[in-house]
C-alpha cells in the first residue's frame, strides 16, 4: 500500500450516510485524489471494487484517510474504520 504525501491536496470530509457516502461517488472521488497525489489509479480502484461496500469504505480510508475525514453513524462502518 502506498503512503500518501499532502502535497497541494486540501483535507476534506465526506458523510457517508449522505448522497455523497455511494460507492461510486467514493470511486470517483479517489480516482481524483489518485491523480492528485500521484497514485496508482487503477490499483486502488481495483483494490476499492476488489469486496463489499466495506471493504471500500476501509480501502478508500486506508489510502486518503489522511485528506480525507469520513464520517457516518453506521456503527459496523465505525467498526471497520477503527
Amino acid at each position: 500500500m502506498a503512503v500518501v504525501q499532502k502535497n497541494n491536496v486540501r483535507e476534506y470530509k465526506i458523510d457517508l450516510d449522505s448522497s455523497a457516502g455511494n460507492a461510486f461517488y467514493l470511486l470517483g472521488t479517489a480516482q481524483g485524489l489518485c491523480r492528485d497525489l500521484g497514485l496508482d489509479g487503477n490499483q486502488v480502484i481495483e483494490e476499492m471494487k476488489s469486496g463489499d461496500y466495506t471493504n471500500l469504505v476501509k480501502t478508500f480510508d486506508n489510502y486518503f484517510g489522511s485528506v480525507v475525514t469520513l464520517e457516518t453513524s453506521d456503527e459496523t462502518l465505525l467498526n471497520a474504520l477503527s
